[in-house]
């Protein structure tokens, strides 16, 4: 008789059985299936669930790390499954056989859906299962028309076309609030095409930032991928002003306003995920500049064990986040993956036991269970008038976004002393700068010493590209540094792994494909506490943070790189030796 899905997990280790006994609790209050409740309390990755799915239904498991999950590009496969049945369906092919189609799929009990595919194909149906994530990432690589965005550009603007142009997509992204990029339609005009064409291209690339600005001669299109700014096929000269005004329509910006900064927000639904768009449209000398920020909740890593924590990191980390009282602060500067990090913390340590609440600006992930509260200034909820309010809502777990001023930081603190768990986020160039900055926010150094439990500082580097990196040998000159820095032992060379960048059309030249977190984390000993009360002294600070055992961000990085998942060149740019 085959195991249940929560008897595989438990044997392998995945969840204890008071973790299924909640998840349980949690499917039935929601109404969804427990391999879900189990995902979204962060309980297991959703790959390890789906392996778990893939020993209780008997189906071969495929991903991209087992090398299943890669379609062959020779037999033509797009046309036995086109792209849009493939994404409303979440199905991929991945092989003819004889006379079977292997098809990955996430839910392999869909025995409709498997009919459909016998019937289209004419073959026989192999299935194997894998992700959401997983599929969608495939999808996106199989069916990618790396050319998209340069046909739309190219092709001419008609002379009747304006802005207002396509007035029924209008309506209904007024009426909704959504731009649904999966809807084409044949009498779309070109300047709607151009800007739907620049958002597919941008989330098929993993883009954060769009931006689109005017100069004397040329027009500037850029994607920011992985943290980088790249150059991408832009539109003509005069078609920008149409395409800013359209983006405004989208937002529910002025457009006649040119004089004056303006930010706003809009939805897109786009491959079975909504994705949020905050837009930001600044004057400039040759005109309008615009900046899209892409806020892809199906990218959002909310697992606290693939952020990038070292073993002994994440055990400090979440030690503090399980004190009953206490500061907590995390540093570095914006972009830089912070509210990710506490997002992870907080869905890591959740509890029906607990009241958790977050004050943010703003809130970019909704997490379960959590109360969350949007920073508004302009009717007077700011960061401590919002903390102020919290303190009568019984919380035992707050967040809050950013401390910016002294009666924020106050504010924290007489909660942290109070019996509440703080945590928040600051911007210093390093973990223990964040004790200077408190002080010369008000904080007394003797409270500040005994509340503060940890402070941390995170950076993103970028991910080597696994399909196009090639092995690297470092100079010994190179290799001593990271001995040195890393605080290594030499011993264990054999193990290390060195890789460099090269660039292929699965990573669009860039040689990285995602990015992950390097830290330092302090849990305050008794010796760095005598130091905040007694001196502030930075440099004894970081003497005595070193003589607990912890590591700096450089040595963090260099552990990356010798497994094999960054570069030495990218650590050297980011951080420096003395962090």
């Amino acid at each position: 008789m085959a195991k249940l899905l929560h008897e595989i997990l438990i044997d392998q280790g995945t969840l204890t059985p008071e973790q299924v006994k909640r998840s349980q609790l949690y499917a039935k209050q929601n109404n969804i299936p427990f391999a879900d409740a189990v995902v979204k309390m962060a309980f297991a990755s959703e790959e390890q669930v789906t392996i778990a799915l893939s020993k209780h239904f008997a189906i071969p498991y495929a991903s991209k790390e087992n090398g299943i999950l890669a379609p062959e590009k020779e037999q033509n496969l797009q046309k036995i499954i086109p792209e849009k049945f493939a994404r409303e369906n979440m199905v991929i092919p991945l092989f003819v056989e004889d006379d079977a189609l292997a098809v990955a799929l996430t839910d392999p009990t869909n025995l409709f859906l498997l009919e459909n595919i016998k019937m289209m194909s004419g073959k026989q149906v192999q299935p194997f299962i894998t992700s959401k994530s997983q599929i969608l990432n495939a999808i996106d690589t199989f069916y990618a028309s790396t050319n998209l965005l340069e046909e739309v550009m190219n092709e001419a603007i008609k002379p009747q076309e304006d802005v207002m142009a396509n007035a029924e997509a209008d309506e209904e992204v007024a009426e909704t609030g959504v731009l649904d990029l999966d809807k084409v339609s044949p009498n779309t005009s070109q300047y709607v095409k151009q800007v739907n064409a620049i958002l597919r291209q941008a989330i098929s690339e993993r883009t954060s930032d769009i931006h689109l600005e005017m100069f004397d001669e040329r027009v500037s299109l850029r994607f920011r991928i992985d943290g980088s700014l790249y150059e991408r096929t832009p539109p003509a000269k005069e078609s920008v002003n149409a395409i800013i005004s359209r983006i405004k329509i989208l937002s529910k910006l002025d457009i006649a306003e040119k004089r004056l900064p303006q930010d706003g927000a809009f939805t897109i639904r786009y491959q079975n995920r909504s994705i949020e768009v905050r837009v930001s449209v600044c004057p400039a000398v040759f005109g309008e500049k615009l900046v899209l920020r892409i806020l892809d909740k199906g990218t959002g890593e909310m697992n606290i064990d693939k952020l990038g924590f070292e073993p002994e990191q994440k055990k400090a980390f979440l030690e503090a986040a399980n004190l009953p009282h206490g500061l907590i602060f995390l540093t570095g500067p914006t972009g830089s993956g912070k509210s990710t990090t506490l997002n992870a913390v907080l869905t890591t340590i959740r509890t029906p036991e607990l009241n958790f609440m977050t004050l943010e600006d703003p809130v970019e992930y909704k997490l379960a269970g959590i109360s969350q509260v949007q920073v508004k200034p302009a009717i007077g909820l700011t960061f401590a008038a919002g903390l102020r309010s919290f303190l009568r809502q019984d919380p035992d777990v707050i967040l809050v976004g950013e401390v910016r001023d002294n009666e924020t930081a106050e504010s924290c603190l007489k909660a942290a002393l109070t019996g509440h768990l703080v945590l928040s986020t600051l911007h210093t160039n390093e973990a223990l700068g964040a004790v200077p900055r408190l002080i010369d926010m008000g904080m007394e150094p003797f409270l500040l010493a005994s509340s503060l439990a940890l402070v941390a500082a995170q950076r993103l580097v970028r991910i080597l590209c696994p399909y196009c990196k090639v092995p690297h040998i470092p100079d010994s000159a190179t290799l001593a540094t990271i001995i040195r820095e890393g605080r290594l032992n030499p011993r264990d060379q054999n193990s290390w792994t060195f890789f460099k960048s090269v660039g292929c059309p699965k990573c669009f030249g860039t040689g990285f494909m995602g990015r992950r977190a390097i830290y330092e984390v302090f849990r305050m000993t008794e010796e760095m506490r005598n130091i905040i009360y007694k001196t502030q002294d930075l440099v004894e600070l970081k003497k005595a943070a070193v003589r607990s055992g912890a590591f700096n961000l450089r040595a963090n990085g260099w552990r990356k790189v010798i497994r094999g998942q960054t570069t030495i060149d990218e650590i050297l740019s980011i951080t420096t030796a003395d962090e």
